[in-house]
Protein backbone atom coordinates (compact mmCIF):
# COMPACT_ATOMS: atom_id res chain seq x y z
CA UNK A 1 0.00 0.00 0.00
CA UNK A 2 2.55 2.03 0.64
CA UNK A 3 4.65 2.21 -2.59
CA UNK A 4 1.87 2.67 -4.74
CA UNK A 5 1.07 5.51 -2.18
CA UNK A 6 4.51 6.57 -3.16
CA UNK A 7 3.95 6.02 -6.73
CA UNK A 8 0.71 7.97 -7.32
CA UNK A 9 2.19 10.89 -5.13
CA UNK A 10 5.73 10.76 -7.04
CA UNK A 11 3.80 11.14 -10.27
CA UNK A 12 0.68 13.27 -9.02
CA UNK A 13 -0.38 16.17 -11.66
CA UNK A 14 1.12 19.44 -10.25
CA UNK A 15 -2.46 20.72 -12.57
CA UNK A 16 -4.54 18.42 -10.18
CA UNK A 17 -5.79 21.64 -7.95
CA UNK A 18 -7.56 22.13 -10.95
CA UNK A 19 -10.14 19.70 -9.67
CA UNK A 20 -11.01 22.09 -7.05
CA UNK A 21 -11.03 24.76 -9.40
CA UNK A 22 -13.44 23.54 -11.79
CA UNK A 23 -16.00 21.45 -8.82
CA UNK A 24 -15.49 24.82 -6.77
CA UNK A 25 -16.78 27.21 -9.80
CA UNK A 26 -19.27 24.94 -11.58
CA UNK A 27 -20.84 24.52 -7.16
CA UNK A 28 -21.03 28.28 -7.81
CA UNK A 29 -22.59 28.38 -11.19
CA UNK A 30 -25.56 25.72 -10.05
CA UNK A 31 -26.06 28.11 -6.54
CA UNK A 32 -26.53 31.18 -9.36
CA UNK A 33 -29.45 29.03 -11.37
CA UNK A 34 -31.17 28.59 -7.92
CA UNK A 35 -29.97 24.97 -8.21
CA UNK A 36 -28.79 24.16 -4.32
CA UNK A 37 -29.63 20.51 -4.51
CA UNK A 38 -26.63 19.89 -6.64
CA UNK A 39 -24.47 23.29 -5.46
CA UNK A 40 -24.11 21.99 -1.79
CA UNK A 41 -23.18 18.68 -2.19
CA UNK A 42 -20.41 19.66 -4.71
CA UNK A 43 -19.24 22.40 -1.94
CA UNK A 44 -18.97 19.70 0.49
CA UNK A 45 -17.19 17.61 -2.17
CA UNK A 46 -14.89 20.16 -2.64
CA UNK A 47 -13.93 20.68 0.79
CA UNK A 48 -12.81 16.89 0.98
CA UNK A 49 -10.85 17.33 -2.51
CA UNK A 50 -9.29 20.00 -1.05
CA UNK A 51 -8.30 18.69 1.33
CA UNK A 52 -6.81 15.82 0.22
CA UNK A 53 -5.05 17.03 -2.76
CA UNK A 54 -3.21 19.54 0.02
CA UNK A 55 -2.02 16.73 2.07
CA UNK A 56 -0.78 14.51 -1.35
CA UNK A 57 0.74 17.92 -2.58
CA UNK A 58 2.84 17.70 1.02
CA UNK A 59 3.67 14.36 1.16
CA UNK A 60 5.06 14.65 -2.53
CA UNK A 61 7.30 17.93 -0.99
CA UNK A 62 8.35 16.25 1.44
CA UNK A 63 9.10 12.54 -0.53
CA UNK A 64 10.18 13.61 -3.29
CA UNK A 65 11.88 17.17 -3.41
CA UNK A 66 13.92 16.38 -6.78
CA UNK A 67 10.24 16.21 -8.64
CA UNK A 68 8.92 18.95 -7.40
CA UNK A 69 11.74 21.07 -8.59
CA UNK A 70 11.83 19.32 -12.12
CA UNK A 71 8.05 20.13 -12.14
CA UNK A 72 8.53 24.18 -11.66
CA UNK A 73 11.41 24.39 -13.77
CA UNK A 74 9.20 22.60 -16.68
CA UNK A 75 7.95 24.88 -19.48
CA UNK A 76 4.60 23.11 -19.56
CA UNK A 77 4.10 21.10 -16.49
CA UNK A 78 5.47 24.21 -13.89
CA UNK A 79 2.34 26.19 -15.23
CA UNK A 80 0.21 23.32 -13.39
CA UNK A 81 1.15 24.96 -9.95
CA UNK A 82 -1.05 27.77 -10.79
CA UNK A 83 -3.71 25.82 -10.26
CA UNK A 84 -2.93 25.65 -6.29
CA UNK A 85 -3.38 29.27 -5.69
CA UNK A 86 -6.38 29.11 -7.92
CA UNK A 87 -8.05 26.28 -6.21
CA UNK A 88 -7.57 28.03 -2.87
CA UNK A 89 -9.07 31.31 -3.97
CA UNK A 90 -12.15 29.55 -5.79
CA UNK A 91 -12.88 27.95 -2.54
CA UNK A 92 -12.49 30.69 -0.67
CA UNK A 93 -15.20 32.56 -3.09
CA UNK A 94 -17.54 29.48 -2.46
CA UNK A 95 -17.02 29.93 1.42
CA UNK A 96 -18.91 33.71 0.98
CA UNK A 97 -21.38 32.81 -1.91
CA UNK A 98 -22.92 29.50 -0.12
CA UNK A 99 -22.13 30.02 3.99
CA UNK A 100 -21.03 33.86 4.07
CA UNK A 101 -18.34 32.50 6.30
CA UNK A 102 -15.76 35.18 5.51
CA UNK A 103 -13.64 34.82 8.43
CA UNK A 104 -12.56 31.54 6.62
CA UNK A 105 -12.36 33.00 3.25
CA UNK A 106 -10.14 35.43 4.36
CA UNK A 107 -8.08 32.76 5.81
CA UNK A 108 -7.90 31.11 2.14
CA UNK A 109 -7.50 34.74 0.32
CA UNK A 110 -3.92 35.02 2.86
CA UNK A 111 -2.92 31.31 1.59
CA UNK A 112 -3.86 31.95 -2.04
CA UNK A 113 -1.75 35.11 -2.03
CA UNK A 114 1.16 33.76 -0.50
CA UNK A 115 1.00 30.44 -3.13
CA UNK A 116 0.50 33.11 -5.70
CA UNK A 117 3.39 35.16 -4.78
CA UNK A 118 5.81 32.35 -4.43
CA UNK A 119 4.71 30.14 -7.55
CA UNK A 120 4.56 33.25 -10.11
CA UNK A 121 8.26 34.15 -9.41
CA UNK A 122 9.49 30.41 -8.77
CA UNK A 123 8.02 29.35 -12.21
CA UNK A 124 8.89 32.48 -14.23
CA UNK A 125 12.45 33.09 -12.74
CA UNK A 126 13.12 29.62 -13.37
CA UNK A 127 12.03 29.48 -16.92
CA UNK A 128 14.10 32.45 -17.43
CA UNK A 129 17.17 31.59 -15.92
CA UNK A 130 17.15 27.86 -17.33
CA UNK A 131 19.88 26.67 -19.44
CA UNK A 132 17.77 24.24 -21.94
CA UNK A 133 14.71 24.82 -23.56
CA UNK A 134 12.64 23.33 -25.35
CA UNK A 135 11.62 24.41 -28.81
CA UNK A 136 8.45 27.16 -29.33
CA UNK A 137 6.24 24.76 -30.42
CA UNK A 138 6.73 22.28 -27.42
CA UNK A 139 7.20 24.76 -24.80
CA UNK A 140 3.62 26.37 -24.65
CA UNK A 141 0.28 25.46 -24.53
CA UNK A 142 -3.02 26.36 -23.21
CA UNK A 143 -2.04 25.75 -19.62
CA UNK A 144 0.70 29.12 -19.72
CA UNK A 145 -2.92 30.72 -19.26
CA UNK A 146 -3.55 29.16 -15.94
CA UNK A 147 -1.21 32.60 -14.33
CA UNK A 148 -3.81 34.70 -15.99
CA UNK A 149 -6.63 32.92 -14.33
CA UNK A 150 -4.67 32.33 -10.91
CA UNK A 151 -4.29 36.14 -10.99
CA UNK A 152 -7.86 36.98 -11.75
CA UNK A 153 -9.09 34.18 -8.84
CA UNK A 154 -7.37 36.89 -6.58
CA UNK A 155 -9.27 39.43 -7.77
CA UNK A 156 -12.33 38.13 -7.60
CA UNK A 157 -12.07 36.68 -4.26
CA UNK A 158 -10.76 40.24 -3.08
CA UNK A 159 -14.11 41.83 -4.40
CA UNK A 160 -15.94 39.67 -2.73
CA UNK A 161 -14.07 40.41 1.08
CA UNK A 162 -14.60 44.00 0.43
CA UNK A 163 -17.93 44.04 1.11
CA UNK A 164 -17.74 42.82 4.23
CA UNK A 165 -14.57 43.54 5.65
CA UNK A 166 -15.99 47.82 5.30
CA UNK A 167 -12.62 48.80 7.27
CA UNK A 168 -10.33 47.58 4.52
CA UNK A 169 -12.40 48.17 1.69
CA UNK A 170 -10.39 50.80 -0.08
CA UNK A 171 -7.02 48.52 0.12
CA UNK A 172 -9.14 45.11 -0.90
CA UNK A 173 -10.58 46.75 -4.03
CA UNK A 174 -7.50 48.29 -4.87
CA UNK A 175 -5.60 44.87 -4.82
CA UNK A 176 -8.53 43.47 -6.93
CA UNK A 177 -8.20 46.37 -9.88
CA UNK A 178 -4.80 45.79 -9.66
CA UNK A 179 -4.69 42.07 -10.24
CA UNK A 180 -8.06 42.02 -13.15
CA UNK A 181 -5.51 45.06 -14.93
CA UNK A 182 -2.13 42.72 -14.59
CA UNK A 183 -4.35 39.58 -15.64
CA UNK A 184 -5.58 41.12 -18.84
CA UNK A 185 -2.30 42.12 -19.60
CA UNK A 186 -0.52 38.85 -18.78
CA UNK A 187 -3.42 37.68 -21.00
CA UNK A 188 -2.57 39.94 -23.96
CA UNK A 189 1.14 39.06 -24.15
CA UNK A 190 0.24 34.90 -23.87
CA UNK A 191 -2.51 34.44 -26.37
CA UNK A 192 -0.57 36.53 -28.38
CA UNK A 193 2.48 33.65 -28.44
CA UNK A 194 -0.15 30.63 -28.33
CA UNK A 195 -2.40 32.42 -31.42
CA UNK A 196 0.90 32.45 -33.18
CA UNK A 197 1.51 28.77 -32.17
CA UNK A 198 -2.03 27.48 -33.31
CA UNK A 199 -1.58 29.35 -36.27
CA UNK A 200 1.79 28.98 -37.57
CA UNK A 201 3.26 25.85 -36.67
CA UNK A 202 1.74 22.19 -37.13
CA UNK A 203 -1.07 20.99 -35.37
CA UNK A 204 -1.63 17.37 -33.98
CA UNK A 205 -4.62 15.88 -32.36
CA UNK A 206 -1.89 15.01 -29.34
CA UNK A 207 -1.29 18.97 -29.25
CA UNK A 208 -4.75 19.97 -28.56
CA UNK A 209 -4.75 19.05 -25.02
CA UNK A 210 -7.10 19.92 -22.62
CA UNK A 211 -5.58 23.18 -21.06
CA UNK A 212 -6.68 24.70 -24.21
CA UNK A 213 -9.52 25.77 -22.90
CA UNK A 214 -8.22 27.75 -20.29
CA UNK A 215 -7.85 30.51 -23.45
CA UNK A 216 -11.38 31.17 -22.86
CA UNK A 217 -11.52 30.15 -18.79
CA UNK A 218 -9.23 32.70 -19.00
CA UNK A 219 -11.53 35.45 -20.50
CA UNK A 220 -14.31 34.09 -18.56
CA UNK A 221 -12.82 34.46 -15.34
CA UNK A 222 -11.83 38.37 -16.31
CA UNK A 223 -15.14 39.27 -17.20
CA UNK A 224 -16.30 37.76 -13.32
CA UNK A 225 -14.16 39.87 -11.46
CA UNK A 226 -14.96 42.92 -13.53
CA UNK A 227 -18.53 42.15 -12.54
CA UNK A 228 -17.88 42.37 -9.23
CA UNK A 229 -15.88 45.44 -9.32
CA UNK A 230 -18.65 46.93 -11.37
CA UNK A 231 -21.17 46.03 -8.25
CA UNK A 232 -18.55 47.20 -5.96
CA UNK A 233 -17.84 51.51 -7.32
CA UNK A 234 -20.70 52.55 -4.74
CA UNK A 235 -18.14 51.21 -2.14
CA UNK A 236 -14.91 52.76 -3.63
CA UNK A 237 -14.93 56.32 -5.30
CA UNK A 238 -11.80 55.55 -6.96
CA UNK A 239 -13.22 52.65 -9.63
CA UNK A 240 -16.72 54.87 -9.73
CA UNK A 241 -13.92 57.05 -11.67
CA UNK A 242 -12.98 54.60 -13.82
CA UNK A 243 -16.71 53.08 -14.27
CA UNK A 244 -17.18 53.37 -18.42
CA UNK A 245 -13.48 51.79 -18.79
CA UNK A 246 -14.07 48.86 -16.03
CA UNK A 247 -17.60 48.09 -17.96
CA UNK A 248 -16.14 48.09 -21.93
CA UNK A 249 -13.36 46.09 -20.81
CA UNK A 250 -15.17 43.70 -18.86
CA UNK A 251 -17.32 43.42 -22.00
CA UNK A 252 -14.90 43.12 -23.77
CA UNK A 253 -12.96 39.90 -21.92
CA UNK A 254 -16.75 38.21 -22.19
CA UNK A 255 -17.06 38.42 -25.81
CA UNK A 256 -13.27 37.31 -26.43
CA UNK A 257 -13.84 34.38 -24.28
CA UNK A 258 -16.88 34.33 -26.27
CA UNK A 259 -15.75 34.22 -29.53
CA UNK A 260 -13.25 30.75 -28.24
CA UNK A 261 -16.10 28.94 -27.12
CA UNK A 262 -17.46 27.60 -30.58
CA UNK A 263 -13.61 28.03 -31.87
CA UNK A 264 -12.92 25.16 -29.09
CA UNK A 265 -15.88 23.29 -29.92
CA UNK A 266 -14.98 22.79 -33.46
CA UNK A 267 -10.92 21.75 -31.90
CA UNK A 268 -12.46 18.97 -29.82
CA UNK A 269 -14.82 17.38 -32.74
CA UNK A 270 -11.89 17.99 -34.97
CA UNK A 271 -9.09 16.19 -32.35
CA UNK A 272 -11.65 13.32 -31.01
CA UNK A 273 -14.04 12.47 -34.21
CA UNK A 274 -12.70 13.05 -37.76
CA UNK A 275 -8.88 12.31 -36.32
CA UNK A 276 -10.28 10.00 -33.95
CA UNK A 277 -7.82 10.58 -30.94
CA UNK A 278 -8.88 8.83 -27.88
CA UNK A 279 -10.64 9.92 -25.07
CA UNK A 280 -9.96 8.66 -21.51
CA UNK A 281 -9.58 10.54 -18.60
CA UNK A 282 -6.89 12.77 -17.95
CA UNK A 283 -6.21 15.20 -14.71
CA UNK A 284 -6.07 17.88 -17.18
CA UNK A 285 -9.88 17.63 -18.53
CA UNK A 286 -10.24 19.27 -15.30
CA UNK A 287 -8.83 22.60 -16.93
CA UNK A 288 -11.63 22.05 -18.95
CA UNK A 289 -14.43 21.59 -16.91
CA UNK A 290 -13.32 24.89 -15.55
CA UNK A 291 -14.07 27.29 -18.24
CA UNK A 292 -17.43 25.81 -19.02
CA UNK A 293 -18.70 26.43 -15.12
CA UNK A 294 -16.46 29.81 -14.86
CA UNK A 295 -18.50 31.18 -18.22
CA UNK A 296 -21.82 30.06 -16.87
CA UNK A 297 -20.97 32.23 -13.70
CA UNK A 298 -19.75 35.10 -15.59
CA UNK A 299 -22.24 35.88 -17.91
CA UNK A 300 -25.06 35.65 -15.01
CA UNK A 301 -22.41 38.49 -13.26
CA UNK A 302 -22.25 40.42 -15.71
CA UNK A 303 -25.64 40.33 -17.07
CA UNK A 304 -26.89 41.07 -13.40
CA UNK A 305 -23.68 44.24 -13.00
CA UNK A 306 -24.63 45.94 -16.26
CA UNK A 307 -28.80 45.06 -16.34
CA UNK A 308 -28.06 43.25 -19.50
CA UNK A 309 -31.10 40.10 -18.72
CA UNK A 310 -31.51 39.67 -22.25
CA UNK A 311 -28.02 37.41 -21.87
CA UNK A 312 -29.49 35.22 -18.63
CA UNK A 313 -30.48 32.35 -21.50
CA UNK A 314 -26.69 31.90 -21.78
CA UNK A 315 -26.18 30.69 -18.03
CA UNK A 316 -29.03 29.08 -18.41
CA UNK A 317 -28.34 26.69 -21.01
CA UNK A 318 -24.12 26.37 -20.16
CA UNK A 319 -25.17 25.44 -16.59
CA UNK A 320 -26.20 22.07 -17.93
CA UNK A 321 -22.92 21.70 -20.23
CA UNK A 322 -21.06 22.46 -17.66
CA UNK A 323 -22.74 19.63 -15.56
CA UNK A 324 -22.35 17.30 -17.59
CA UNK A 325 -18.88 17.87 -18.50
CA UNK A 326 -17.94 18.18 -14.69
CA UNK A 327 -20.13 14.61 -14.49
CA UNK A 328 -17.73 12.96 -17.06
CA UNK A 329 -14.79 14.04 -16.15
CA UNK A 330 -15.73 12.48 -12.60
CA UNK A 331 -16.92 9.31 -13.84
CA UNK A 332 -13.54 9.21 -15.84
CA UNK A 333 -11.37 9.79 -12.82
CA UNK A 334 -13.74 7.49 -10.42
CA UNK A 335 -12.94 4.77 -13.24
CA UNK A 336 -9.09 5.62 -12.97
CA UNK A 337 -9.15 5.28 -9.07
CA UNK A 338 -10.53 2.16 -8.95
CA UNK A 339 -8.43 0.87 -11.96
CA UNK A 340 -5.15 1.99 -9.82
CA UNK A 341 -6.75 0.51 -6.68
CA UNK A 342 -7.70 -3.02 -8.07
CA UNK A 343 -5.11 -3.17 -10.36
CA UNK A 344 -2.27 -1.47 -8.32
CA UNK A 345 -1.79 0.90 -11.99
CA UNK A 346 -1.26 4.21 -12.29
CA UNK A 347 -3.81 6.37 -13.34
CA UNK A 348 -4.46 7.44 -17.26
CA UNK A 349 -2.66 10.65 -17.28
CA UNK A 350 -0.91 10.87 -13.76
CA UNK A 351 2.73 11.47 -15.46
CA UNK A 352 1.28 14.65 -18.05
CA UNK A 353 1.82 18.34 -17.45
Amino acid sequence: MKQRLQHAVRDLSPAYFAMVMATGVVSSAAHFMGMDAISRPLFAANIFFYAVLCGLAAIRLMWFPGRVREDLLDHLRGMGFFTAPTATAVLGAQFILLENAFPIAMGLWIIAVLLWTLITYTVFSNLTIKGEKPSFSEGINGAWLLSVVSTQSLAVLSAKLSVHYVDHKLILNFFSFAMWLWGGMLYIWMISLIFYRYTFFKFNPGDLTPPYWINMGAMAISTLAGSLLILNTPHAPFLLSTLPFLKGFTIFYWVTGTWWVPMLFILAVWRHGYKRFPLTYDPLYWGAVFPLGMYTAATFEMAQAMDLQFLLFIPRFFIYVALAAWAATFYGFLRSLVKQVLMGKRPTGAATS
